[in-house]
This record gives C-alpha cells, sequence and structure tokens, in this order.
C-alpha cells in the first residue's frame, strides 16, 4: 500500500513541470540564432582539457549549463543576482540558482574553474565582478568569460570606444 501511495503522489508532483515542458515544446518558435552554441562548445572544450573538480557558474539565469556540466560529473555551484536583476524573481527548472550578486559576494567557497557565460555585459561593476571571480578561484584555477563580439571590427578595448562608461585603467582589457 505504502509503494502505490507513494507511486500515486510522485505522478501528481511530476505532472505540472510535465505540463511546463509540453506547452514550452508545443509554443515553440524560431526568433533566432544566437551565440550559445559556440559559448557552450568553448566551455565543454575547455572542460574537457582542464577537468576541475569544482565549478562555479556566474549569471546563471534559466540556462541548462550548470545541468549540463553537472551531468558530466562536475560539481556545480550556480549563482544570479536574482533579487536585483530579475524584477519578478526567476526560476531556473533546470538547477538550483543560489540568489549572489558577484560584485558583492557572499560566497566563501573556492573553486577549481568558474564560467561566467555572456554576463559581464549585464553588470554594472565589472571590475568588482571580476576582482571577485578570481579571489573564488583556487590556485591555478581558470576562468573562462565569454562576451559579445562583432563579427565586422576588431576592438582591442571595448573600454576605449567612446561612451564607454566604466573600465578605463583597469589592469585587464576585454
Amino acid at each position: 500500500m505504502l509503494k502505490f501511495a507513494k507511486q500515486t503522489v510522485k505522478n501528481l508532483l511530476n505532472r505540472y513541470p510535465q505540463w511546463i515542458c509540453r506547452q514550452e515544446f508545443e509554443s515553440q518558435t524560431f526568433l533566432r540564432f544566437n551565440e550559445r552554441p559556440i559559448e557552450f562548445d568553448f566551455v565543454f572544450r575547455k572542460l574537457g582539457e582542464i577537468y576541475p573538480r569544482t565549478i562555479l557558474d556566474v549569471g546563471t539565469g534559466k540556462t541548462a549549463l550548470p545541468h549540463l556540466m553537472r551531468h558530466c560529473g562536475f560539481l556545480v555551484t550556480a549563482t544570479d543576482n536574482v533579487r536585483d536583476h530579475w524584477a519578478s524573481g526567476m526560476l531556473n527548472r533546470h538547477y538550483h540558482v543560489i540568489d549572489d550578486d558577484i560584485t558583492d559576494t557572499r560566497l566563501s567557497d573556492t573553486f577549481d574553474l568558474i564560467t561566467c557565460i555572456s554576463v559581464l555585459e549585464h553588470i554594472q561593476k565589472p571590475d568588482d565582478a571580476i576582482r571577485n571571480m578570481f579571489s573564488l578561484l583556487k590556485t591555478n584555477g581558470h576562468l573562462i568569460l565569454t562576451c559579445p563580439y562583432n563579427e565586422k571590427s576588431y576592438v582591442k578595448n571595448v573600454y576605449e570606444l567612446p561612451g564607454s562608461s566604466y573600465g578605463k585603467g583597469l589592469p585587464y582589457i576585454t
């Protein structure tokens, strides 16, 4: 009887996520291609070279990236500044995301590798974000960082562009 009750509860609890997934599948429309295939390919090629044990994914949002990395065996912590960046809140249905602002992080663990995929351009204080990411890396750790780019022109240092509001004089360039 207990087995039947557990199975019944499980079936009931699975109905809503199944319905959501079906709705998403049935309502999908092509909008445009984006850079995620290139970025994710880069991330997974580097993971295959480095093989870190622990990974911090900064600015996870709603992506499945931390779930995919965990599925490969890595120990993954996912963070995003939910309270400040997502006005109506945010739920990542693929992975648990810790609400943390990388510019003023509360994290104390250190990681073998940190990913920050198309996030830095959304952060008002990118210098603080990068400084904190480096402080969360273990000795000899790796940072995988991607940003939007323009194939039509090369920009050596985006912070030197007219209208750039931050980044001038920092010890790194992007």
